[in-house]
Protein backbone atom coordinates (compact mmCIF):
# COMPACT_ATOMS: atom_id res chain seq x y z
CA UNK A 1 0.00 0.00 0.00
CA UNK A 2 1.44 3.21 -0.94
CA UNK A 3 1.82 6.19 1.53
CA UNK A 4 -1.31 8.26 -0.17
CA UNK A 5 -3.05 4.96 0.08
CA UNK A 6 -2.36 4.78 3.53
CA UNK A 7 -3.33 8.34 4.27
CA UNK A 8 -6.62 8.42 2.81
CA UNK A 9 -7.18 4.75 4.25
CA UNK A 10 -6.80 6.71 7.47
CA UNK A 11 -8.72 9.84 6.94
CA UNK A 12 -11.76 7.48 5.58
CA UNK A 13 -11.53 6.01 8.71
CA UNK A 14 -11.50 8.91 11.39
CA UNK A 15 -14.32 10.65 9.49
CA UNK A 16 -16.34 7.65 9.40
CA UNK A 17 -15.95 7.30 13.64
CA UNK A 18 -16.77 11.28 13.38
CA UNK A 19 -19.60 10.76 11.95
CA UNK A 20 -20.40 7.38 14.43
CA UNK A 21 -19.96 9.93 17.30
CA UNK A 22 -22.17 12.45 15.33
CA UNK A 23 -25.01 9.99 14.42
CA UNK A 24 -24.64 8.32 18.52
CA UNK A 25 -25.31 12.38 19.81
CA UNK A 26 -28.32 12.39 17.46
CA UNK A 27 -29.84 8.84 18.38
CA UNK A 28 -29.04 9.83 22.08
CA UNK A 29 -30.98 12.94 21.78
CA UNK A 30 -33.71 11.46 19.81
CA UNK A 31 -34.62 9.13 22.17
CA UNK A 32 -34.72 11.53 24.89
CA UNK A 33 -37.22 13.83 22.58
CA UNK A 34 -39.15 10.79 21.88
CA UNK A 35 -38.92 9.66 25.85
CA UNK A 36 -40.31 13.68 26.42
CA UNK A 37 -42.94 13.14 23.58
CA UNK A 38 -44.46 9.74 25.40
CA UNK A 39 -44.57 11.77 28.31
CA UNK A 40 -46.35 14.98 26.83
CA UNK A 41 -49.09 12.14 25.09
CA UNK A 42 -50.24 10.48 28.56
CA UNK A 43 -50.49 13.47 30.14
CA UNK A 44 -52.42 15.04 28.10
CA UNK A 45 -56.21 14.90 28.64
CA UNK A 46 -57.56 12.34 29.01
CA UNK A 47 -54.47 11.18 31.11
CA UNK A 48 -52.99 7.83 30.10
CA UNK A 49 -54.86 7.61 27.18
CA UNK A 50 -53.03 8.23 23.80
CA UNK A 51 -54.62 9.29 21.00
CA UNK A 52 -54.61 7.51 17.48
CA UNK A 53 -52.66 10.73 15.80
CA UNK A 54 -50.06 10.74 18.76
CA UNK A 55 -49.63 7.05 18.01
CA UNK A 56 -48.36 7.55 14.74
CA UNK A 57 -46.84 10.13 15.87
CA UNK A 58 -45.05 8.35 18.54
CA UNK A 59 -44.58 5.22 16.28
CA UNK A 60 -43.05 7.16 13.92
CA UNK A 61 -40.77 9.07 15.68
CA UNK A 62 -39.79 5.22 17.22
CA UNK A 63 -38.97 4.33 13.38
CA UNK A 64 -37.21 7.54 12.97
CA UNK A 65 -34.81 6.96 16.52
CA UNK A 66 -34.45 2.79 15.16
CA UNK A 67 -33.44 3.89 11.63
CA UNK A 68 -30.66 6.12 14.17
CA UNK A 69 -29.71 3.17 15.97
CA UNK A 70 -29.10 0.65 12.75
CA UNK A 71 -27.06 2.74 10.51
CA UNK A 72 -24.71 3.18 14.01
CA UNK A 73 -25.11 -0.50 13.39
CA UNK A 74 -23.93 -0.35 9.59
CA UNK A 75 -20.62 2.14 10.84
CA UNK A 76 -19.75 0.21 13.94
CA UNK A 77 -19.57 -3.15 11.31
CA UNK A 78 -17.47 -0.80 8.58
CA UNK A 79 -15.18 0.56 11.22
CA UNK A 80 -14.11 -2.95 12.23
CA UNK A 81 -14.07 -5.05 8.95
CA UNK A 82 -14.35 -2.38 6.55
CA UNK A 83 -16.92 -4.19 4.91
CA UNK A 84 -20.76 -2.18 4.94
CA UNK A 85 -23.37 -5.23 5.78
CA UNK A 86 -25.97 -5.82 3.26
CA UNK A 87 -28.39 -7.10 5.66
CA UNK A 88 -28.40 -3.93 8.21
CA UNK A 89 -28.38 -1.79 5.23
CA UNK A 90 -31.66 -4.04 3.62
CA UNK A 91 -32.98 -3.50 7.54
CA UNK A 92 -33.00 0.19 7.47
CA UNK A 93 -34.46 0.65 4.03
CA UNK A 94 -37.08 -1.74 5.54
CA UNK A 95 -37.78 0.21 8.80
CA UNK A 96 -37.63 3.31 6.58
CA UNK A 97 -40.37 2.03 4.30
CA UNK A 98 -42.16 0.54 7.15
CA UNK A 99 -41.89 4.45 9.12
CA UNK A 100 -43.68 5.63 5.61
CA UNK A 101 -46.65 3.48 5.58
CA UNK A 102 -47.34 4.13 9.29
CA UNK A 103 -47.05 8.04 8.87
CA UNK A 104 -48.85 8.58 5.74
CA UNK A 105 -52.00 9.31 5.24
CA UNK A 106 -53.59 7.15 2.20
CA UNK A 107 -56.60 9.44 1.76
CA UNK A 108 -54.13 12.03 0.87
CA UNK A 109 -52.11 10.02 -1.05
CA UNK A 110 -52.29 8.71 -5.21
CA UNK A 111 -53.18 5.11 -5.29
CA UNK A 112 -49.78 5.12 -7.55
CA UNK A 113 -47.34 6.49 -4.83
CA UNK A 114 -48.36 4.05 -2.43
CA UNK A 115 -48.39 0.75 -5.18
CA UNK A 116 -44.62 2.48 -5.39
CA UNK A 117 -44.09 1.97 -1.57
CA UNK A 118 -45.79 -1.41 -1.86
CA UNK A 119 -43.70 -2.35 -4.50
CA UNK A 120 -40.32 -1.07 -3.11
CA UNK A 121 -41.42 -3.15 0.50
CA UNK A 122 -41.77 -6.21 -1.55
CA UNK A 123 -38.50 -5.80 -3.72
CA UNK A 124 -36.62 -4.95 -0.09
CA UNK A 125 -38.01 -8.46 1.67
CA UNK A 126 -37.25 -10.22 -1.76
CA UNK A 127 -33.63 -8.98 -1.16
CA UNK A 128 -33.59 -10.05 2.47
CA UNK A 129 -34.34 -13.20 1.70
CA UNK A 130 -32.07 -14.20 -0.72
CA UNK A 131 -29.45 -12.22 1.21
CA UNK A 132 -30.27 -14.60 4.18
CA UNK A 133 -30.87 -17.55 2.01
CA UNK A 134 -26.81 -16.74 0.74
CA UNK A 135 -25.53 -16.38 4.16
CA UNK A 136 -27.06 -19.64 5.46
CA UNK A 137 -25.48 -21.58 2.32
CA UNK A 138 -22.22 -19.56 3.03
CA UNK A 139 -22.20 -21.28 6.19
CA UNK A 140 -23.22 -24.64 5.47
CA UNK A 141 -20.87 -24.74 2.54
Amino acid sequence: MTFVELLITRLQKLIVLALAGMLAVVVVLSTVHLGVLIGEEVWKPPRGLIPVQGLLEIFGYFLLVLIGVELLETLKAYIRKDVIHVRVVLEVALIAMARKVIIEEPNTVSSLTLLGIASLILALAIAFYFERQAKRESVHT
